[in-house]
């Protein structure tokens, strides 16, 4: 079997590449926010910095697997709406790429949308079917992951990825079945070709629920994991969140840093953080925060808006799992798992190792 390598699209700062590497995969991540691009080049991924919508297959010949999370914002809550206003033209405009309608006139549609990024969530589909249409070399594995607002329209990519031979689940993940000490909710693709079924990961850690104790729920599965768990502080905390509950701003979320954390947000830097006597403690570091996502201790964020970068990515141990199901492979093991504790960055990568991937 030759060499999986995959090609990653809006790769952020690297939660999926991270965990990609970590398995012994390699990895092509396009992107292009400069601020991520400048950490992933400190921690020697292959980067391209660009415009997904201007390169395709024909440009990493090597990769057999797509990946991508697409630009969330006009799907998310805290976004202005545009994607949720816009399920319907999305969902319309899958059903005409997949019937093959002529590719100028759906790009001229796609021009018109009231937010350009919303248009961004069809760029899997567009290399998936490319793939298969222009270059008959059809991606062996997809993997794709987004805010819970966009299942529909994974649920629409499974069922045009059927028509083209491919096994297909999606669903809802929660971050901390899988060991991430962070409740977060993602909506996660993975599609593979041939007839071998294809299921989501099955958790390994129970869930959270507020006032619940990590030793109840499913004695099959292990506790979920907390802050106390990842952090280095020296005595228990609160975290007071930036967000008002409910809209309302006096309202504001608490975690025990006995608990896992709250989703992590690119407004992670403004949350406070307070003693069990209410003194005010140091805020999250930049690494703090990876940590919380799942990010080496010592993963070296670059740049500019780092905390949007940490926020934006995908949590790597939960990637390591839905790499892993997607490929159908056993479960990450303890060893893979612990490999996420240090990163020990390479030096930034040289132009001529860019150019063997475009």
């Amino acid at each position: 079997m030759h060499p999986v390598r995959i090609v990653d699209l809006f790769a952020g700062p690297g939660g999926l590449d991270v965990a990609a590497e970590r398995l012994g995969v390699a990895t092509a991540g396009v992107e292009w926010d400069s601020a991520a691009c400048t950490t992933r080049r400190a921690a020697g991924l292959v980067t391209v910095e660009g415009d997904v919508r201007l390169y395709g297959p024909s440009d990493f010949p090597d990769a057999d697997v797509l990946a991508g999370g697409p630009p969330c914002q006009t799907f998310t809550v805290a976004g202005n709406g545009a994607g949720r206003r816009a399920l319907d033209d999305v969902l319309s405009f899958v059903e005409r790429m997949v019937a093959r309608e002529d590719r100028e006139e759906i790009a001229k549609d796609l021009s018109k949308m009231e937010d350009e990024r919303t248009g961004l969530v069809l760029e899997p589909l567009r290399w998936a079917l490319e793939a298969i249409d222009v270059y008959d070399r059809p991606y062996r594995a997809i993997v794709l992951e987004q805010v819970p607002a966009v299942l529909p329209v994974w649920r629409a990519y499974a069922e045009a990825l059927r028509k083209e031979g491919y096994e297909v689940d999606c669903g809802l993940l929660r971050t901390e079945a899988f060991g991430v000490p962070q409740t977060r909710k993602r909506a996660v693709l993975i599609a593979r070709r041939g007839s071998e079924p294809v299921e989501l990961p099955s958790a390994t850690h129970r869930t959270y629920r507020k006032g619940m104790s990590r030793d109840e729920g499913d004695g099959a599965l292990r506790a979920w994991r907390s802050m106390d768990d990842v952090l280095a502080r020296t005595s228990p905390f609160l975290v007071i969140s930036n967000y008002g509950t409910g809209g309302d701003p006096k309202a504001r979320g608490r975690r025990g840093s006995w608990e896992p954390s709250a989703t992590v947000t690119g407004k992670i830097s403004r949350n406070r953080v307070v003693g069990l006597d209410g003194a005010e403690l140091e805020r999250f570091t930049h690494s703090e925060a990876g940590r919380l996502q799942t990010f080496p201790g010592d993963y070296p964020w670059s740049g500019r808006d780092v905390g949007q970068q940490i926020g934006n990515a995908v949590p790597p141990r939960l990637a390591m799992h839905v790499l892993s199901a997607a490929f159908g492979w056993s479960p990450p093991d303890k060893a893979a798992l612990r490999a996420l504790d240090t990163w020990a960055p390479a030096a930034a990568l040289v132009d001529e190792a860019v150019a063997a991937y475009v």
